[in-house]
């Protein structure tokens, strides 16, 4: 038996033991259950995942052995589609053959597409387009790079978007590579905010593509990644269902504009875990159109925090519900856990769970905002989305003493009702002076005594204000 079959049937071998067959995303899901058990005041840390703590993925068959071998088993090595990997030739066509190839596949079970380790690729802005026959693995282990800022994207290339995934069902992002969205000339064209800069900015285009969108799909997992320097939003899911995202490493700059971690929208059935987000925004956002989302044990930090907003812009309707937060570290942020909603708005945002987070030196760890505004020209307007039945349980840690450590600023029409707060023990990052928490309009219930203390929740009977509130959800 020569070397290259030996070589071939250890490959296989090995993708049938990283890439069991999952019958149904559902089953995939429920054998990720996070092995820690934690218990009041316990917080695991997250992992880091490195490429460099993994072993070595497996190589792929030689060349030799051609083009239908790989076909024959469901395994497509970009570079045998004419990619090449060296950091600069375009390598996009490669891979959308690759995409095609793989996704029409006749293989009975999932098929693998494979970004080999050791090798960087630059793409262009590409669709990747479904359904396909079966299920796919997207199995990055060595780099995908984009192109070096806004001077190398082709002017016919949408500026919006660079990796797209539409209309594909049962599909995995993984493996031990990286995604380099190389955003800093994005990030540096005149029209952005530089916070250093005294927020100055000047006319001009100011288009920047999301690193990584899944639009209009099904049964997804995405796991193990490390993604860096998006340009805008490092991972968008629109329209979706039933999305798993586990162990990854996001990482921009403090200072980058709009990057946020992980963006949904118009989304269900979410599961967030493990993972661990440093850039210039939100970690983790979420938008109108979702619910049923749990989000556990992320490391948080610098940022803007977890935030469920911002809703209701433009008058427009918002509905966000059943969301859990818990298990998790927010560290030197702008904002802990945050629902910022736009005034005008209507809709509601129902039935959402902070449990158990850590806040290191934040500064606003804990805050509602119905008057959301990014400028200073926005009107007084009665409507509002309506926030409801929000549970804050074991909030811990240290706060930035230039705001209040806990922030109700509730609709004057829609006030925000049904809070409950229990286990809240905030303390100043410097020195002993407590700052007052603020309250507007905002009722609830202390099931404990909070730190510092909170004298200005309002207690009232919520039904006789709910019955007053209409949020057309």
């Amino acid at each position: 038996m020569n070397s290259s079959f030996c070589s071939f049937a250890l490959c296989i071998t090995l993708i049938i033991f990283f890439f069991p067959v999952h019958g149904r995303w559902h089953n995939h899901a429920k054998n990720h259950k996070h092995s820690h058990h934690h218990h009041h005041f316990t917080i695991s840390q997250p992992p880091s995942p490195s490429p460099s703590s993994s072993p070595e993925p497996a190589n792929p068959p030689d060349d030799n052995d051609g083009g239908s071998s790989f076909n024959a088993t469901g395994f497509f090595d970009v570079r045998h589609y004419g990619a090449i990997g060296d950091g600069t030739t375009d390598d996009t066509e490669a891979f959308k053959i690759a995409w095609d190839t793989a996704c029409q596949s006749d293989n009975d079970d999932y098929t693998v597409i494979l970004v080999p380790y050791g090798f960087s690729f630059m793409i262009q802005s590409t669709i990747f387009t479904g359904p396909c026959k079966h299920g796919v693995v997207f199995q990055v282990d060595g780099t995908l790079i984009a192109p070096d800022g806004p001077d190398a994207w082709p002017r016919s290339y949408s500026a919006h978007q660079w990796l797209v995934f539409y209309r594909v069902n049962n599909m995995s992002l993984r493996g031990n590579g990286v995604i380099d969205g190389r955003g800093q000339k994005w990030w540096d064209l005149p029209c952005k905010p530089h916070r250093g800069g005294k927020g100055r900015t000047k006319a001009g285009p100011c288009d920047s593509p999301i690193a990584i969108r899944f639009f209009m799909s099904t049964n997804l997992t995405v796991e193990g990644l490390r993604i860096k320097d998006s340009p805008q939003f490092h991972f968008r899911f629109d329209n979706c269902r039933d999305v798993y995202i586990d162990s990854l490493n996001i990482t921009a700059p403090a200072l980058s504009p709009n990057t946020d971690g992980i963006h949904i929208e118009n989304t269900n059935g979410v599961q967030i875990l493990n993972s661990v987000v440093a850039n210039g925004d939100d970690c983790v956002s979420i938008g109108s159109g979702s619910y049923n989302v749990v989000i556990r044990n992320i490391t948080c930090g610098p940022g803007h925090g977890i935030s469920i907003g911002s809703l209701g812009n433009h008058n427009s309707r918002a509905c966000v519900s059943n969301i859990t937060v818990r298990d998790s570290i927010i560290k030197v942020s702008d904002n802990g856990v945050r629902i910022k909603t736009w005034q005008g708005g209507f809709g509601s945002v129902r039935g959402v769970s902070f449990n158990n987070i850590h806040m290191d030196n934040v500064r606003n760890p804990i805050i509602i905002d119905q008057f959301y505004c990014l400028n200073k020209g926005c009107l007084n307007q009665t409507s509002a989305v309506v926030v409801s039945d929000i549970s804050y349980i074991d909030i811990k840690g240290s706060y930035d003493i230039r705001n209040p450590p806990m922030h109700f600023g509730c609709s004057d029409s829609m006030p925000c009702v049904n809070l409950t707060l229990a286990n809240i023990e905030l303390f100043p990052s410097e020195g002993d002076i407590f700052m007052d928490p603020f309250c507007w309009n905002a009722y609830g219930d202390l099931q404990t005594l909070t730190i510092p203390p909170l004298g200005c929740l309002l207690e009232a009977s919520s039904r006789s204000i709910l019955e007053t509130q209409r949020d057309y959800c």
